[in-house]
């Protein structure tokens, strides 16, 4: 949520700032500004509740002159959506601007304490406090400023500050929310997140909590909380500016929909040795501490909760040790068995994902492993994990997670193999054979999207319905769980989805003449009882949409359609059945006309609690 970027160079900064800000469109707004040094006075900023395009269109009419500025995009935590309330903040005077990323949590007794001194407020947002704060403090040295103002926050926040004194110098701030530094020839940068840099340099610092960056001229400094120069590893970033585009599709999310056999080979067959066993890259737990693990907490948010709950199934069968899989933003506080013998896997598409963050070092505090899962290498999560297993999904642009989900799943069963043969808890033979399965799921997925043209014509039976329901037993509901959010995401319709088993203690009361039931029905050892399930439902008027696998032809007699995918094991199999709930998704949100790729209220990194 919300996107900072900020430029020092040679180049008219308003260019920079807007194309960078539009790389970042993705991780969800309401309204973007900007506020550039033009040698004058006063600071020049611009910002317009609204898409990013009302903001560009106003500075193609009237453009600004300056080689220094911030940028801004906002998605409102304080403050309606509005001119006023959005970024960049700042002072009285229109010295010094700021953009903010976070939430400062302090923020009503800091505001409370500057207007007993005098200090006039025009905003509802947290913000506007720092941007006086640092005036407050402000006597010709910005970074002295801005080290003195954080030193009063308490909160996230990732700060981009600049004033009229100096037309030379960018200051920013890192803590708990993800910030980097792009570093090209003559010209720099800071931003949100990589896309927003990339067209300019491939260089960059990830910045860590409690880091400051100055930039002076052509030169940048990174200093520690007690004012230290930092010496930082510059990173090469390997993809580029099109593998964020979309290269022709209409939107980001079913570009990334096709995308799955790639990314699922690339996150299983980039750790496949020369025998086809499984290197998990520096994950090198041995049997001696998986031996002394007796609990194991699977801890995400949203779409990677949901490929957690698949995580569980794999761990369990095949490490032999219970999984309990929870809710970040519920887990840490609910008091959780954690210590030195708890191994706590966590799930974060971003990896700055702030309720795992904050799960993720209450665990350590309490001496438990952290393993992650993550796809941006260089995060937060990743960075402060023990471990971390990237899934090479490679970007993904548009706020409804699909292949960061499926290869979180391949993720999960590949550890959870390579744990199970270490421990002895699966036999060489098994763990080859599932190897070799998952070899299979690349060209499989491929398979399953061939359905895309049954889907668009499903999605119109579907397109104004108030309510869908997904129903599924064990994994088969996890997978109904994802294919419910999708569908809530980006077409804003009500789904819900239910345990099979659980209709006849209830939610049947909701099955009436017209309402569409879609019906995932892959695992084998629960089939028939799902049968039975299908029938409940179709007798009461449904229209049952079925998920199952090729040769389970039984379902077409309790079925208005049906959706084959290739026969698999039960543990495989919602890979390849949330495929054709992804698409269906989409084709629904289409026909609705919704905004796919950036669905309202909602953002692709969650970086706030």
């Amino acid at each position: 949520m919300c996107g900072i970027v900020g430029y020092l160079g040679n180049r008219q900064a308003t260019d920079v700032l807007v194309d960078g800000l539009s790389k970042l469109e993705y991780r969800g707004y309401d309204s973007a500004g900007v506020a550039v040094n033009n040698g004058k006075d006063e600071l020049e900023i611009r910002k317009y509740q609204g898409r990013l395009a009302v903001l560009a269109e106003d500075l193609e009419k009237n453009p600004i002159q300056g080689h220094l500025g911030i940028g801004h995009t906002r998605w409102a935590t304080h403050g309606v959506p509005s001119d006023v309330n959005s970024h960049p903040h700042f002072n009285k005077e229109k010295t010094i601007a700021v953009v903010h990323n976070g939430i400062i949590e302090n923020y009503l007794e800091l505001r409370e304490e500057l207007q007993a001194e005098g200090y006039e407020f025009i905003s509802q947002t947290d913000t506007e406090v720092a941007a006086h704060m640092i005036s407050k403090y402000y006597n010709g040295d910005l970074l002295d400023a801005v080290y003195k103002a954080t030193a009063r926050f308490r909160g996230a926040y990732a700060l981009g500050v600049i004033c009229t004194e100096n037309d030379k110098e960018l200051v920013a701030v890192r803590k708990d929310s993800p910030l980097i530094v792009g570093l090209g020839e003559g010209e720099n940068f800071i931003a949100s997140d990589i896309p927003a840099v990339l067209k300019y340099t491939r260089k960059v610092y990830y910045l860590e909590n409690g880091e400051y960056v100055h930039i002076v001229g052509d030169k940048v400094e990174v200093l520690n909380e007690n004012r230290e120069v930092v010496e930082k590893k510059v990173n090469e970033i390997n993809w580029d500016v099109e593998a964020a585009s979309k290269a022709g599709y209409d939107h980001f999310m079913i570009k990334e929909i096709y995308e799955q056999p790639e990314a699922t080979r690339n996150t299983l067959e980039r750790r496949l040795d020369a025998n086809g066993e499984i290197k998990l890259d520096d994950i090198n737990i041995t049997k001696e501490q998986l031996d002394k693990i007796n609990k194991i907490y699977i801890v995400a948010c949203g779409t990677a909760y949901n490929a957690g709950l698949v995580g569980k199934h794999a761990v369990e069968r095949f490490l032999k040790v219970p999984v309990v899989t929870d809710i970040a933003s519920e887990f840490r506080y609910s008091d959780p068995f954690v210590d030195e013998n708890t191994l706590v896997i966590l799930a974060s598409q971003s990896g700055e994902t702030a309720d795992t963050l904050s799960v993720l070092r209450e665990a350590k505090a309490k001496g438990a492993t952290v393993l992650s899962i993550a796809n941006v290498v260089g995060s937060s999560i990743a960075r402060e994990s023990d471990y971390t297993l990237y899934t090479w999904a490679g970007p993904e642009i548009a706020v409804a997670s699909t292949k960061a989900y499926t290869t979180q799943i391949v993720a999960f069963i590949m550890i959870a193999l390579d744990f199970g043969l270490k421990k002895g808890t699966i036999t060489k033979e098994e763990y080859m054979n599932y190897i070799a399965e998952l070899k299979e799921i690349p060209d499989q997925v491929a398979e399953v999207l061939k359905c895309e043209d049954q889907i668009k014509e499903i999605s119109k039976q579907l397109v104004d319905k108030n309510d869908i329901f997904y129903l599924g037993r064990g994994l088969d509901y996890s997978t109904a769980m994802e294919g419910a959010l999708k569908i809530k995401e980006i077409s804003y319709t009500h789904a819900e989805a239910f345990a099979a088993g659980e209709l006849k203690h209830g939610t049947i009361a909701l099955i009436e003449e017209g309402v569409p039931v879609i019906v995932l029905a892959t695992q084998q050892r629960l089939f028939e009882k799902m049968l039975s399930n299908m029938q409940e439902v179709k007798a009461r008027g449904a229209n049952v949409i079925s998920i199952t696998e090729v040769t389970n032809k039984e379902v077409e007699k309790s079925s208005d359609s049906v959706i084959y995918i290739p026969e698999v094991d039960n543990i495989l199999a919602g890979i390849l059945s949330v495929i054709p709930l992804q698409l269906l998704a989409y084709y629904v949100a289409k026909e609705r006309g919704c905004d796919i790729d950036k669905p309202r209220n909602l953002a692709k990194s969650v970086t706030v609690e």
